[in-house]
């Protein structure tokens, strides 16, 4: 099997780290960075890029060196030059890289001096005193690094976004409770970029006093540790492990500083080398004319953006892929907003493993403003979640179209139907008829190769009955890892065969994943944002979705529940896969910018 994108990343991300602790050249270990960065935001796989002959230099930050290292990997599976630099370091000094605190050369100094290899033994070596006796480390540096590590075993690396905004949302609450006379503050980097998982916390702001506000940070009470505490800066680390950063910047130049930290790496290098061909210089206090010396200060970002001549760029686009370039032909699109949305399309009720009863889930969905919903109760095969049998189903059929006088909003009959192991459907065709609107998903067998796995969601897109895939992966992000498919040949045949695929806004699923929507909007198929909800305060979830298919570059016409009632009606009331005439019509052109 051809390597993924993913794997090609993590292989240069893994080769720059490896060179940083060789104390190579800045401009070789920034390069295999960008690449990495780069390669994980395509949508279209490598591999088949290398096998159509693809100039793959074309990429931004891929050069001849990386292209060529990429078909090499893609062609025999390894790159020399990688097993060269992994035998010329201690073993397993690539595992201790990810540990705050730890940087490149004293990752080496811990393999060489200590012998040590795994974050377990940093951690006894940090308890035991053994750290602490390495050059220019310390106790104090010691006992940081092995506070660092309980908090990573306990969360991991990265945290989940559907656990790392909360925690945002709380200490900004707190802190504008705490300081009311605090300007503009926002969530920056990863976060504001809603990326699927987050490394640490950026809050930038501004304030009369910014004393103050670093004072009340670390005062509140879900502190537990002080990293940094000055004037303009302050660092703590949360109960939950997560480290926050706290910039307060001057009101004028706020709105380089909040463009700056707002990222990502890879846009801020496209842009720097952008001016610099304009003869300017960008840094987090503006933007400085290289022959007067001059320093422009800008408020906000819009300012900053239009000093350069470009449109302000949503933080979601900020990748250093294709932002740059769109903004520069000024075809960025008009990207999906909440307000867009006018259905939820997969929800559950007490019926199988939701936990409110079936009106409650409707009246909190009419609530939303939406226009249309869809109740989708298991099927029977997922016992665990008390999976409807045919006859329970049909029972609630009847009920849900008895209840529709009572309530303006259109409820659909629908299901989330087991895709059983061999690709057929967990209820028979009769049944499946009666439905307006059928999820289907992979809850079982999910160890399948890839031939099989994909064999077995086409066989399921080809049934006339089923409108959607739900969570198309099946991952949980930090939990559980994806199955394997051929991610074209399914984005292909949904197209063939008029089937929609879920933007699952669950915040542990987020599924599809941006790069995976991003694809799957170039091939034209129809998405839906779905909550996936348990209850009926999960439907607020919905902004993760929208997040995501604005990371996808998605329009309100790129998405199947953006339609008013009339529009998706007739959608989904056309056989397939005729209904994507339908569709493509309004995607092409008949809802206004």
């Amino acid at each position: 099997m051809a390597p993924t994108n993913e794997q090609i990343a993590e292989l240069f991300e893994n080769m720059g780290s490896l060179l940083e602790m060789k104390g190579d050249t800045i401009f070789k270990i920034r390069a295999y960075q960008r690449a990495a960065r780069i390669i994980e935001q395509l949508s279209s796989p490598l591999a088949q890029a290398v096998e159509n002959g693809e100039d793959l230099t074309k990429i931004p930050g891929v050069g001849k060196a990386i292209s060529e290292k990429i078909t090499e990997f893609i062609g025999t599976g390894q790159v020399a030059a990688y097993q060269r630099l992994l035998e010329e370091l201690p073993t397993g000094v690539l595992d201790l890289k990810d540990i705050p605190g730890i940087g490149p050369k004293t990752a080496v100094a811990i393999g060489v001096e200590l012998g040590i290899s795994t974050v377990e033994g940093v951690a006894e070596a940090a308890a035991d005193g053994r750290l602490a006796g390495l050059p220019r480390m310390g106790q104090k540096a010691a006992d940081r690094i092995l506070r660092h590590i309980e908090a990573f075993q306990a969360i991991g690396s990265r945290t989940p976004i559907g656990q790392a905004l909360p925690i945002a949302e709380e200490v900004i609450a707190a802190l504008r409770k705490q300081c009311p006379e605090i300007g503009p503050l926002f969530p920056a980097g990863s976060l504001r970029r809603w990326e699927e998982t987050i490394g640490d916390i950026d809050l930038i702001g501004t304030a009369p006093d910014p004393e103050a506000v670093g004072d009340a940070l670390v005062a509140l009470p879900m502190v537990k540790d002080v990293l940094v505490h000055g004037p303009k800066k302050t660092s703590v680390v949360v109960e939950s492990g997560m480290q926050i950063d706290l910039r307060i910047g001057e009101p004028g130049t706020f709105g380089a500083l909040l463009q700056y930290f707002t990222g990502s790496q890879q846009h801020n290098i496209r842009l720097r080398d952008y001016a610099n061909r304009k003869g300017l210089l960008l840094n987090e206090y503006g933007i400085i004319n290289t022959e007067t010396g001059k320093v422009e200060e800008f408020a906000d970002e819009e300012g900053f953006y239009a000093r350069l001549g470009l449109p302000w760029m949503p933080p979601e686009l900020r990748t250093g892929v294709y932002e740059l370039d769109a903004g520069l032909a000024d075809s960025l699109p008009r990207l999906i907003q909440a307000t867009d949305l006018k259905g939820d399309l997969h929800l559950h009720s007490e019926w199988s493993d939701g936990n409110d009863p079936i009106e409650l889930m409707i009246e909190a969905t009419e609530a939303q403003g939406y226009e249309y919903m869809a109740l989708t109760d298991h099927s029977a095969s997922l016992g665990v979640a008390n999976g409807l049998t045919n006859e329970r189903l049909e029972s609630q059929i009847s009920l849900l179209r008895s209840m529709q006088k009572n309530y303006d909003i259109t409820i659909l009959c629908g299901s989330e139907c087991d895709i059983r192991a061999n690709g057929d459907m967990d209820y028979p065709d009769e049944i499946l008829a009666q439905l307006d609107w059928v999820v289907a998903s992979v809850h079982s067998a999910m160890g399948q190769d890839q031939a099989t796995m994909t064999a077995r969601i086409i066989k399921a897109m080809e049934h006339p009955s089923v409108t959607i895939i739900g969570h198309l992966t099946t991952r949980l992000l930090g939990q559980r890892e994806p199955v394997e498919f051929d991610l074209e040949a399914v984005l292909q045949a949904a197209r063939n065969t008029g089937t929609a695929l879920e933007i699952n806004a669950s915040p542990e699923r987020l599924d599809l994943k941006d790069t995976h929507a991003y694809r799957a909007r170039e091939l034209g198929v129809p998405l839906v944002i779905n909550t996936d909800s348990h209850h009926h305060t999960h439907l607020d979830k919905r902004r993760f979705g929208v997040a995501v298919a604005r990371r996808a570059w998605c329009r309100p016409e790129d998405i199947l529940n953006t339609m008013s009632r009339e529009e998706f009606l007739e959608v989904i009331r056309t056989p397939k896969p005729e209904r994507l005439s339908v569709f493509d019509r309004r995607r092409n052109g008949t809802v206004s910018e």
